[in-house]
């Protein structure tokens, strides 16, 4: 698995094959993981919170065991702190993915940037840049966090 979502970002789709919504598990997994592990560190503090709800999250979106969701995630977190991998994750998402799937991936963000109980302004910030660079409203990227804020208040 780790060896084709490293693979992603190095081949370029033929022509017609990035209609959204068509694209591999490998490649929205890394894709994810990539974009969570980018709004975990904004703040300055990677913490435990942060990492298990992104654990968590693989865990539960994607199907994953304990041991390939950790995997994903260290994966993840070696491409993002080898550059500024944001701009091509992002358009990945946004020419493979249908509107539903990149809303999500914006409502797992949420997640992740509330995982230690406050919203910092860097997290808040790439929130706005996320919605704008996938194609998410400003509508459906607040509607996404009332419905993170909703799920929090219960647990």
């Amino acid at each position: 698995m780790i060896n084709r979502i490293k693979a992603l970002f190095a081949a370029r789709p033929a022509a017609g094959e990035a209609e959204a919504g068509r694209h591999s598990h490998d490649e929205l997994q890394l894709a994810a993981a990539a974009l969570l592990v980018e709004a975990a560190s904004l703040d300055g503090h990677y913490g435990d919170a942060e990492q298990a709800a992104i654990d968590t999250l693989l865990r539960q979106r994607f199907g994953l065991n304990d041991a390939e969701a950790r995997d994903l995630h260290d994966l993840a977190v070696a491409e993002q702190s080898e550059a500024n991998q944001l701009l091509g994750f992002t358009r990945v998402i946004k020419d493979r993915y249908s509107p539903e799937e990149r809303v999500e991936l914006i409502e797992m963000a949420w997640e992740v940037a509330y995982a230690d109980g406050e919203l910092h302004d860097h997290e808040a910030n790439l929130l706005r840049r996320l919605g704008g660079l996938l194609y998410v409203s400003d509508r459906e990227r607040g509607e996404a966090r009332k419905r993170v804020l909703a799920r929090l208040e219960q647990s």
